[in-house]
This record gives C-alpha cells, structure tokens and sequence, in this order.
C-alpha cells in the first residue's frame, strides 16, 4: 500500500477501531465504516469509541462514515465485522468493489449455517482474488495503548502476505507469516469455545489444573480437527495457536471468556447474550465447531459439552461430570 492509497476498516468495533488508529498512526489514508449512522456521526465528533475501546483517542486524520459506499476506490480493505454479519455487510458492499482488490479478514469465527470459514465467504460474496488473514493474540485494548504484541499474517499469494506483513509491523506490534491459511483462521476461531469452557471452570471455582487440563486437551481438539481440514498441527503450537488460546482463557477482557465464567456462577446464557454490546464468537463457533466435527468424523469433546451447556441446557457440573467420566485413553489419541 502506498501511504496515499485508501485503506477502509470494515467494523467500528474494538478490533477494528485499534488497527484503523495503527495505521493511522503510521501514516496511511484510513475511514473506518461504521453499520450505525448516529455512531459514526458521535465517533467523528468526539474523537473516542466509549462503547469498544474506551479510553483510547482516535486520530483526527482518520475519516468515520456509516455510508458503505465508501469503499468506492479502496486499495484495501480490512474485514473487521463480526462472522455472523459479514455476509450480509459484503453483499451491501458488492458493487463498490473489485475482486482484484486485496483484502485483509480479521474475523476470528466459523459462518454459522455453511460452516464456512471467512476467507471463503469473502472469497465467494465478492470473487477476492487476493485475501490475506491476519489472526493471534491481540486483546484490541493491549495493541491499541502500544504494548508490545505479536500476530500472523497469513494468505496463499507470498508476496501480498508480505506486503500485509510490513503494513501491520511497528515497533509495538511485531507480525510473522505463516502459509497455513486454514489453519490460521481455525486457530483463532476455535479457541474462542475453549476459552468459554475455562471461563466456566473459573466461575465454578475451579483451580489452575482444571484450567490447564482444559487449554491442553482443547489444543488438542483444535489441532485434530485442523489437521483433517488440510491444516498443518504446527500452525497450533504458535501464535495464531497455543499463543491464542493462552490470551483469551485467561485475560480477564476477554468476552468468550467472560461469558463462560457468568454461566458457571449460574447466570443463563440468554441473559448473558442479552446484556453484552459486543459479540461473543464463541457461542455461535460451538455449534459451527461441532458441525465441522461431524463432518469430518473427529473427536471433540470439550467443544461438543460447550454446545451442550449453550443450546441444549446442560449444567456445566454435568458437562465436567461427562468429560471426566469419559473412558480410559491416551493422550496421544
């Protein structure tokens, strides 16, 4: 990207708002679209998102529109919605765009009812030629104050996941390359549902072995089903990984995690859901998580008991009961 090129950050939420500041800061020519007309119009007056990134100043340089004609002439665009509204946010966006033009998912989820990962519904929705993901453990609160953190840029095309690669990169924010696409994006999306299960072990007063019990064998799961989707296990021992999954089972701003830990004190999950501004995306990846698995005839049994506990109505002491009780085996298996 040249520095007068335009970048549009699809998505005004914590995520999205962070990378639209960074490059910013670096200098390039940035609007960030928001879905909401009086948001877009209140974040362009008062120059702070208090609903997603509190605290944090946004750049008078940076242009906010609500009008999704504004990726008209992009030079890239970062997909930065939730997965459940990505498909229709692209359709809005179809006739603005081009399929030679690059885009960048930070999407860390799994399409509900196609369990479609994002690259391939953006890929489908506008006939992108040049996708690139850009995933890891990246608490949008931590990137955007410039503590140090890392992520993986991943995509097919070599050269464009370069390119992303020196776009992303500052001196806070160190990112590697990594060719393993669907593995990649499994990584993040997946151990959004074992970060649920560990915030449930919090919330019935558990202690650390329980939790790492649960980070293990959930790495464990996550890795099976990656492997028989064409995705290489390495890519779960790194950042877009394991390094992932430790941020959001245990960092106390995370949401999955935060939505686990209020059904272990007892609280519905209805009730949960109904109170959040944000999204969780583990909830909805559960249930794409165990699609997946029957699909592709794998084991996965802390994602199938979160499932449970979030659709079927499962107590959580029956789902750790049914885990526990299960039979005798190897770790390796």
């Amino acid at each position: 990207m040249k520095k007068n090129g335009k970048i549009v950050v699809l998505g005004d939420g914590g995520w999205g708002t962070t990378l639209s500041i960074l490059l910013c800061r670096k200098g390039f020519c940035v609007t960030l679209w928001s879905p909401f007309k009086e948001y877009a119009f209140y974040l362009a007056r008062h120059r702070i998102n208090p609903r997603y990134l509190k605290g944090i100043p946004i750049p008078r340089s940076l242009d906010i529109s609500s009008d999704i004609s504004c990726l008209k002439g992009a030079g890239l665009v970062v997909a930065a919605v939730p997965s459940k509204y990505i498909r229709d946010v692209l359709s809005r966006g179809r006739d603005f765009i081009t399929p030679k033009t690059p885009v960048v998912s930070v999407i860390k989820g799994i399409e509900d009812h196609t369990l479609m990962l994002m690259t391939e519904v953006i890929r489908q929705v506008w006939a992108s030629k040049s996708i690139v993901v850009l995933s890891g453990p990246t608490i949008a609160q931590e990137v955007a104050r410039g503590i140090p953190s890392t992520a993986v840029v991943s995509s097919s095309d070599v050269a464009l996941m370069q390119r992303a690669q020196d776009l992303f990169m500052s001196r806070a924010f160190r990112i590697y390359t990594n060719a393993d696409t669907a593995g990649v994006e499994l990584g993040g999306s997946l151990k959004n549902v074992i970060a649920i299960a560990c915030g449930i072990s919090d919330g019935l007063g558990f202690g650390t072995n329980a939790k790492a019990a649960i980070v293990a064998r959930g790495l464990a799961e996550i890795s099976r089903l990656g492997a028989a989707m064409g995705a290489k296990r390495d890519t779960f021992a790194g950042i877009a990984g394991l390094g992932d999954l430790v941020t959001t089972c245990f960092n106390p701003l995370s949401r999955n995690h935060s939505v686990g830990e209020r059904i272990g004190k007892g609280e519905s999950v209805k009730h949960i859901l109904a109170s959040m501004k944000m999204v969780a995306e583990g909830v909805l990846t559960a249930r794409s998580a165990c699609g997946l698995a029957r699909k592709f005839r794998v084991s996965m049994p802390i994602s199938t008991e979160i499932y449970n506990v979030l659709f079927k109505h499962t107590h959580p002491k029956t789902a750790v009961r049914n885990l526990m009780e299960r039979r005798k085996k190897s770790e390796g298996v």
